[in-house]
């Protein structure tokens, strides 16, 4: 199913954004309104959004190409009277992509108005149709509503259950069906109240700044990797594979990001992902830089074995696009990828939804930033379903990955109970 919005429609006034300079305006967050807020922030810089101008729905495979369709025909129709000129400015819209063909919905949403900042700039950005709309100085809304009486529970497998998901995921891998996969579990959380989702959206970016922080559509979480940023003809891509749990203890951690470093089981599932990423970039780069080991990124939670390939980009190739062509990197599905889909699909027993799919933003030049949604969850009124997934290969142990698994649940867990 696609919905076609006015924005397309020939007979419809094109859309018009204006970007001026504002003084700042204290934290990005703190301007959101609770009626479905837009988020993508990363070290207190980003963009924050609210309203709808227009929005396209898409499903299927085609999904990618209706959806860029859409913003091609949408934006090239604009009006733009941008007095900032970054990428991030002017005509800009917000997305989340399902992970399957199917089932699964995905969408690209059209804010009316952005507030940005990068560095010592920020901007309002006012998006309306037919003529420009006088800006107004955003301020600060009221604060949220937290999260009470947080009950949480199995999704769509028992630990248990899961566990022998593992065990026969590393059976085929060992019998030489596949090199990896990456299963993942889901977990459900009961509130009160609906969710005012602007609570776990300030605590995860309190908490885990240097994630990229988001919402679209009633999908939040703090994704630490970036699937590609297109920015003036630069290309980017942090690849996040190999995990361990961090103790609390430094000293005990340092030893753990060592041990990780060495870990040949981690090291095989990241060479996995970062080869993917770099075959999937390579036809549209002029030239690449693909480093030859990782380094170890510490998070809150976590550290994880991570390589961040660059390239110059050859092609006119948008953000979205290239997100597309990247995507289900092995990071996410596995590999080969044919065989660690169809696995995936035998062996979770859930609809992964939006999860592990292209989020983030792009602007009218094709600029963007697009993470995999990853530490992430979906949510409907009193009822949120949490997601974490694990790189599985010939030497995974059922019971750490479920040890994994948790560890990664922690961000949402703690964003929701506090």
């Amino acid at each position: 199913m696609v919905t076609t919005p006015a924005a397309v429609r020939p007979h419809a006034a094109p859309l018009v954004a204006r970007t001026i300079v504002i003084d700042p305006a204290g934290p990005l967050i703190e301007l959101l309104p609770d009626d479905a807020p837009l988020t993508w922030l990363h070290h207190g810089e980003g963009l924050v959004a609210w309203g709808e101008i227009a929005r396209f729905e898409t499903m299927g495979h085609s999904r990618f190409v209706d959806a860029e369709k859409w913003w091609g025909e949408a934006s090239s129709r604009a009006v733009l009277r941008d007095e900032v000129d970054v990428p991030g400015t002017g005509l800009i819209a917000f997305g989340s992509f399902a992970y399957a063909d199917e089932p699964g919905s995905s969408v690209l949403v059209i804010p009316r108005t952005v507030v940005g900042r990068r560095g010592d700039l920020t901007w309002l950005t006012t998006i309306s149709r037919g003529a420009l709309s006088a800006p107004t100085q955003p301020h600060r809304a009221r604060p949220p509503a937290l999260p009470e009486g947080v009950v949480f529970s199995d999704g769509a497998m028992s630990g248990a259950s899961w566990e022998l998901a593992v065990a026969e995921a590393v059976a085929r891998i060992r019998a030489g069906h596949l090199d990896k996969v990456v299963l993942a579990r889901d977990l459900i959380a009961e509130l009160d109240a609906p969710l005012d989702v602007r609570a776990p959206l300030a605590r995860l970016a309190e908490r885990y700044p240097s994630c990229w922080t988001f919402h679209v559509e009633g999908l939040l979480g703090a994704t630490p990797e970036m699937l590609v940023r297109r920015e003036r003809g630069l290309v980017t891509s942090r690849i996040l594979a190999g995990t361990i749990r961090r103790t609390g203890d430094d000293n005990h951690d340092m030893a753990l990001a060592a041990t990780l470093a060495r870990s040949s089981k981690d090291l095989e599932e990241h060479e996995f992902a970062v080869r993917s990423v770099a075959s999937a970039l390579a036809p549209h780069c002029l030239s690449m830089n693909v480093p030859e080991s990782p380094f170890v990124l510490h998070l809150p939670n976590v550290m994880h074995l991570a390589t961040d390939v660059t390239g110059v980009l050859d092609d006119r190739t948008s953000s979205l696009g290239l997100a597309a062509a990247l995507h289900p990197s092995a990071a996410v599905g596995g590999t080969p990828t044919p065989d660690a889909v169809a696995l995936i699909s035998e062996l979770e027993h859930m609809d992964r939804g939006r999860y592990a799919g292209p989020v983030g933003w792009m602007d009218s030049h094709g600029d963007g930033e697009w993470g995999i949604a990853l530490r992430t969850a979906e949510y409907e009124g009193k009822r949120v379903r949490l997601f974490a997934g694990c790189g599985i290969v010939a030497d995974s142990d059922p019971e750490a990955e479920l040890a994994e698994a948790a560890a990664k649940f922690i961000p949402i867990r703690d964003a929701l109970s506090g």
